[in-house]
């Protein structure tokens, strides 16, 4: 049979046609792309240069239109929802209350976190205002966000910027663009892969801070005064911070109720970190030990709290204080109230290490994260498996990063997986060989 008769035994559903089945006209579907705006009103027609074009008038009265996305999963029998049909909202279903508003205008983000999206943001802000013709910055298009996005790269190459830093600034300029109109990250995203595979063949190295240890925590600790009040907020602030494997936020939102001080040790609690948003809390049991002395330090630096009258279950656990040792006092209005913020602790931190004549270790700088790569460096040489390094430093779980970032061995290190190897000729068994078959 030639393949003009194979069309004409078959009716618009494709199907062979018979005597007894009449043709079946297919219904109009309306078909959503990308957007729900963008409508096709389509016919499957046989493939006749013959027929007359439909007409405007055809359309409108050729009976319902359906809606169908790439979402859409109809059932036997079951009809897509029409096109014009939407749910019966009213006018209240938009309102929000004062008291709504009110709550949405509070900050989401923690404030080191807004501090480094607004700056990142202005950045942005002012290279579309400087184009010719100046872009939307807010909501951008696609075109706008790749163009930025080479720009950094162009600038990092040259020496500014490197690939993991342009990826956290496209990343924050992604998640500030309204939900509903952000624009594709996809190409950036591989430009700045590709960057990073040459960057690094050059001989590009991530900066990471230096790991505090024990050995080095008991220097930085051994330089502070422990007489004065400060000595003692120091002194144990260096002290947890290594033993929990703190954050910065962490420390600087910790409060004294989640402190519980034992004879034998520290429960301390973590009520929100970076892998728990939501709050879920976690709790760990720190025991004394006699290089850090928890125990003595947490009571000595609560008893300066008592002093101050700073020493209530919701007070700050750690606070700014003067030269003289007393509360350092803040606006009524300020947004952290008496809580320190997180760059205060880590100037802090980075002060002592200073005091101690280790500003650097390794050529790496100190920082307020090298205390937690320095107790997660120890573990991992001690042996601790993985999986408890992960519970001990609150990394979600099965996550890698405690090894592959946070493992900051001195030197050479210890560890060497070939020692696990015998000497050659040492065996005590000879090994059987088993012969393929």
């Amino acid at each position: 049979m030639s393949r003009q008769n194979e069309d004409e035994q078959t009716n618009e559903t494709g199907r062979p046609a018979s005597a007894s089945e009449p043709a079946v006209p297919l219904q109009r579907l309306e078909v959503t792309g990308a957007t729900d705006g963008d409508i096709i009103d389509a016919e499957l027609v046989p493939a006749d240069p013959s027929l007359p074009a439909a007409t405007p008038a055809d359309i409108a009265g050729a009976g319902p239109r359906y809606l169908v996305t790439q979402h859409t999963m109809l059932g036997p029998g079951q009809l897509p929802p029409l096109a014009d049909a939407r749910p019966p909202w009213t006018d209240a279903d938009f309102r929000l209350s004062e008291e709504d508003v009110a709550d949405l205008e509070e900050e989401d983000l923690a404030e080191n976190t807004r501090i480094n999206r607004d700056s990142t943001v202005r950045a942005f802000e002012a290279w579309c205002a400087a184009q010719d013709p100046p872009r939307l910055a807010y909501p951008c298009t696609t075109a706008t966000y790749t163009a930025y996005g080479l720009h950094l790269i162009r600038r990092g190459k040259a020496g500014e910027f490197k690939p993991d830093s342009v990826g956290q600034y496209m990343s924050r300029i992604y998640n500030w663009q309204p939900v509903d109109l952000r624009p594709d990250p996809s190409r950036i995203k591989g430009r700045i892969r590709a960057w990073k595979k040459t960057w690094v063949q050059a001989g590009g190295t991530v900066d990471r801070s230096a790991a505090v240890t024990l050995e080095y925590n008991l220097r930085i600790i051994a330089a502070i005064d422990e007489s004065t009040n400060i000595g003692k907020r120091d002194a144990f602030l260096a002290a947890l911070a290594y033993s929990n494997l703190h954050r910065e936020m962490e420390l600087a939102d910790q409060l004294n109720k989640r402190i519980k001080i034992y004879d034998t040790g520290l429960l301390v609690t973590t009520a929100v970190s970076k892998t728990d948003q939501a709050g879920r809390g976690s709790s760990r049991f720190i025991e004394d030990r006699e290089d850090l002395q928890l125990v003595r330090r947490a009571r000595a630096w609560r008893a300066v709290l008592k002093d101050l009258g700073a020493a209530g279950p919701d007070d700050p656990l750690f606070r700014a204080l003067t030269r003289g040792g007393n509360l350092v006092t803040y606006p009524a209005d300020r947004k952290r109230g008496n809580r320190m913020r997180p760059g205060s602790l880590n100037e802090r931190l980075q002060h002592l290490a200073e005091q101690a004549g280790v500003p650097y270790i390794d050529d790496k700088k100190v920082t307020s994260h090298s205390w937690r790569a320095g107790a997660n460096t120890d573990l991992a040489e001690a042996g601790v498996p993985l999986a408890e390094r992960n519970i001990a430093g609150r990394w979600a779980d099965g996550s890698h990063t405690a090894d592959t970032v946070y493992d900051r061995r001195h030197g050479v290190g210890k560890r060497d997986p070939l020692q696990q190897v015998p000497l050659y000729g040492s065996q005590t068994k000879t090994p059987r060989f088993i012969p393929e078959t």
